[in-house]
């Protein structure tokens, strides 16, 4: 199974995307553009269930060195990468662990990395898997999201239901 994350080089930096759980954080400033809840929307309430999505100038991805492989890369252009940048406080703030879509897959850290390549990049996220026999759930939760942005009946984005 595997955590999604982006490393972007816009032509003068680098940045970090990525969702986390809300706690447990590095102390001080981590690029905290958006948040939402964990499990149930009224869990949110809580620090403890709920998530993070930063966009973080040299940040860092703790678990990096657990890796399977090397990363996979993508070439973006300046202009391309500063949009992506732009769009992550846009992502929806979906239940983490919800099927919001109807299509077995749950809204976690991978779909705000799909989200973000469907909608941003033009690239077909569909079209990416993961190393080896690995699994991504959440994946195709971001491409239903991308997917449904244009599409207010699609997803009531508000509440992660559909």
């Amino acid at each position: 199974m595997f955590h999604a994350a982006l490393e972007v080089f816009d032509g003068h930096a680098r940045y970090v995307i990525e969702m986390t759980p809300a706690w447990g954080g590095p102390a001080g400033s981590r690029g905290v553009v958006a948040g939402g809840p964990v499990g149930a929307r009224w869990l949110g309430a809580s620090r403890l269930f709920r998530y993070e999505v930063r966009c973080w100038r040299d940040g860092t991805i703790p678990d990096r060195a657990w890796a399977t492989g090397p990363p996979t890369r993508l070439l973006l252009s300046s202009v391309e990468a500063r949009a992506l940048l732009a769009r992550v406080s846009e992502v929806p703030r979906l239940v983490w662990g919800r099927d919001a879509f109807g299509i077995k897959d749950m809204w976690n850290s991978n779909s705000l990395i799909s989200w973000l390549l469907h909608t941003t990049s033009g690239i077909d996220a569909a079209q990416l898997k993961p190393p080896g026999d690995g699994s991504a759930p959440g994946w195709r939760s971001g491409i239903a999201a991308a997917s449904a942005r244009d599409d207010p009946h699609r997803c009531d984005q508000s509440n992660g239901q559909r």
